[in-house]
Parts: structure tokens; C-alpha cells; sequence
């Protein structure tokens, strides 16, 4: 026979629908699983990158360092922490889609239906025997049992509490047990950085989930008054929080995805655990644009070293200042390319800083200043009268 919940069939054995038959009646509870497409506002069909998109101003939104202090702020980044765990995940989506909160047991209750559908061509249930799930092929003489959304109990169904659970454990505990190890799963940390922190490299301190423990709110159960236990989604563990430091590279790029090995989600039945991987956002800087790995910024010249040459002073994230020799009648846009003074390259080597020459003309004048200033553009005035009178005499 079947047990059909909102995502799975299950198989079961007539011997097995004979015990549940004669046991105790079952008291039948719907359990409430969080929907992680709801959690991070998104619809069942949608996208990966509209998943990304949705995981990373969400988890931006309540991130602790954003909200210090706000346990509904660090309750909803764990939420949408789970929730894109399962859902950028192809494989685990599809589980998730199929069986819901059951979905880390998917290769268990599929390897269960396999044997119980072996066993029922060994037991002559087909054609037409008494086999599990009716009758295959429209031959009379199946049985065949269904659940619907209002009373499947999965706790009684997977161990828990009365019925056939109070058999042998549970109905399905057999599937439940651990038949191997399974790794754990990856998880995403959102990190900002200053372009100054990108240019030398930063440390981090962030919180992780690594082991697993009993659950303290449920006290390991998985269950709080009937219903799966919010913590641990009625595993009856938790995994609790470490304090780790991470290393993010000299010359990272905004929104690079570096990976730490090992410190993602914890392992089943002794299996590895997952990955980290951190999404690095590098912010902007008031004097420095960034481009590639080469850096921009704007070099201040006074009006009469533009004019007659001298020596500018070009500002470096490095925080030096190197001195740069200006040539004579330099404009105010023109562009000097100091090489290997940009970005660290992650490769290897740095990219070139480029400084654009910024006119400067002094604040206030003094009259002797001014005088001067009136002597240079009679001159240049003067200069062009008799530049223009030459030409008109050239052409008479």
C-alpha cells in the first residue's frame, strides 16, 4: 500500500498495513515544516539566480553584525542560512520538492520502496496479488491504504509516538537508522570589506554550527507539544555555535566566493562535514576607484607646476605618498600611469595605479599674485592678437 504525504509516496508491506490495522487507532496531527521558498520570498519555480539574488539581500538584511542585539533578526538569518542550504542545491531541491522536510531521508525511503517493491515479485504480488499499493496493472485483489493532509501523523510514521510506532520503534525507523554516512551540507556567510581591507588582505571572526548535540529546547525529542521543534526541525539535535576566524586574500574582488573546507554543516552517521563559503562584498573607497586590478584617483597639481613642471604628491592605498615628476604645460584631465602600484593580483604581482592631474589654483590671491596673474594673460592675449595679425598679413 501507499502513504501519500504532500510530497512523497511510501510503500508498505501488508504485513506491515495489518499491524497498523490492528494497533491502537492512530491520533493523527499535521505537522507544520517550514517552507523555505517562503522564507526567502521567492516562488516554488523559481530560478537559481532569483534564489541567489533573494538569499543575498536577505541574509544582508538581518545579518548580525547588521542587527547586534536582535534575537528575531539572528533567528531570521539562521532561517534564510537553512533555507538557501537547500535550495541552491540542485540535487537537494529536488529532494526537498518531493519529499519536504523529509528530504534528507529521500535515498532511504527510495531504497525502501525498491526492496518492498522486490519483495512483492517474490511474493507473487504481481500480477494481481497482494501486494503493496493496489494492484498493478489494474489487476483486481491489491490493497491499498492512503494518508491524506488531514492526520498523517509523520512522527508516528518515522518513530514517534503510539501506533505502529509503539510496534518497533516506528514504522519507518528501519529507513531512518543511518545506513551510511552523508556529508554535510554547504554553507554560504555574506563578508563586507573595505577596498583598503581588499588591497591588504582581512581577518574575520564568524559564527558557525559544527558537531551536533542534543537539542536543548526540545530536550532531543524533535517535538514540542506535537509539533516539529522550531530548533532543531525535529531532528532532536543541534548543531551549536563556534567562533572561527577566516582569512580573506589580499586582492580579493567584489563578490568572489571563497571556500573553507570543512567548516560548512555537520555530517550524518560520522560523514564529513560540508563546506563553507564566504560571498565577499568589497566596498567603495572616497579617493579610489577600482577597475579590474587596476586603481584610479585624482592627483592634485598647482596651476604653475602644470605650467613651468614640478613635482606632484600621488596618494597609494599602501598609504605612501610617491612623488611624481610633472613636465611642463601638463592639462588638467592628463593621465600618468604608475605601474604596478594598483590592485594585488591573486595570482600573482599587482596591478597599475593611474593619476589623473586635478588643476589646483590657490584659495586667495595676494595683489602681488594678482598682478602677476594679469601680466600672464595680457601675455598670452598679447601673444595671440599678434599670432592672429600675422596670419591676416601672411594671407594679404
Amino acid at each position: 500500500m501507499s502513504v501519500l504525504t504532500e510530497h512523497a509516496s511510501i510503500d508498505m508491506s501488508r504485513a506491515d498495513a495489518d499491524t497498523l490495522h490492528k494497533s491502537t487507532p492512530l491520533r493523527y496531527h499535521f505537522l507544520v515544516a517550514t517552507n523555505y521558498y517562503d522564507i526567502l520570498s521567492v516562488k516554488k519555480g523559481s530560478s537559481e539566480k532569483e534564489i541567489r539574488s533573494a538569499y543575498r539581500r536577505l541574509a544582508r538584511q538581518f545579518h548580525p553584525d547588521v542587527n547586534p542585539g536582535n534575537p528575531d533578526a539572528e533567528r531570521r538569518f539562521k532561517e534564510v542560512n537553512a533555507a538557501n542550504e537547500v535550495l541552491s542545491d540542485a540535487d537537494k531541491r529536488k529532494k526537498y520538492d518531493k519529499y519536504g522536510d523529509q528530504w534528507e531521508h529521500a535515498d532511504q525511503i527510495e531504497e525502501h520502496q525498491r526492496r518492498q517493491q522486490a519483495n512483492a515479485y517474490g511474493r507473487g504480488g504481481y500480477p494481481g496479488g497482494q501486494g503493496f499499493g493496489g494492484a498493478p496493472g489494474g489487476q483486481p485483489g491489491g490493497a491499498s491504504f492512503s494518508f491524506g493532509a488531514e492526520g498523517a501523523d509523520l512522527g508516528d510514521l518515522f518513530g514517534g509516538r503510539g501506533g505502529a510506532g509503539a510496534a518497533g520503534g516506528g514504522f519507518f525507523d528501519s529507513i531512518l537508522r543511518g545506513r551510511g554516512r552523508s556529508r554535510g551540507q554547504d554553507v554560504e556567510q555574506p563578508v563586507s570589506v573595505s577596498l583598503a581591507e581588499a588591497y591588504s588582505g582581512a581577518t574575520r571572526t564568524i559564527e558557525i554550527r559544527e558537531g551536533e548535540e542534543r537539542c536543548m529546547v526540545c530536550g532531543g525529542t524533535g517535538q514540542i507539544a506535537g509539533a516539529a521543534c522550531h530548533a532543531c526541525r525535529g531532528s532532536g539535535t543541534a548543531a551549536p555555535l563556534r567562533r572561527i576566524q577566516v582569512t580573506i586574500p589580499a586582492g580579493v574582488h567584489d563578490g568572489a566566493r571563497i571556500r573553507v573546507s570543512g567548516r560548512g554543516g555537520p555530517g550524518a552517521n560520522g560523514g564529513a562535514a560540508g563546506d563553507l563559503y564566504l560571498l565577499v562584498t568589497v566596498g567603495g573607497d572616497e579617493r579610489f576607484q577600482r577597475r579590474g586590478d587596476d586603481l584610479h584617483v585624482d592627483m592634485d597639481v598647482p596651476v604653475a607646476d602644470a605650467a613651468l613642471g614640478g613635482e606632484a604628491k600621488v596618494p597609494t592605498l599602501k598609504g605612501k605618498t610617491l612623488a611624481l615628476r610633472i613636465p611642463a604645460n601638463t592639462q588638467g584631465g592628463n593621465v600618468f600611469r604608475l605601474a604596478g602600484q594598483g590592485m594585488p593580483i591573486t595570482s600573482g604581482g599587482f596591478g597599475d595605479l593611474y593619476a589623473t592631474v586635478r588643476l589646483v589654483l590657490p584659495a586667495e590671491l595676494t595683489e602681488a599674485q594678482r598682478a602677476l596673474f594679469e601680466q600672464l594673460r595680457a601675455s598670452i592675449d598679447g601673444a595671440g592678437a599678434d599670432t592672429e595679425a600675422s596670419a591676416a598679413g601672411g594671407g594679404a
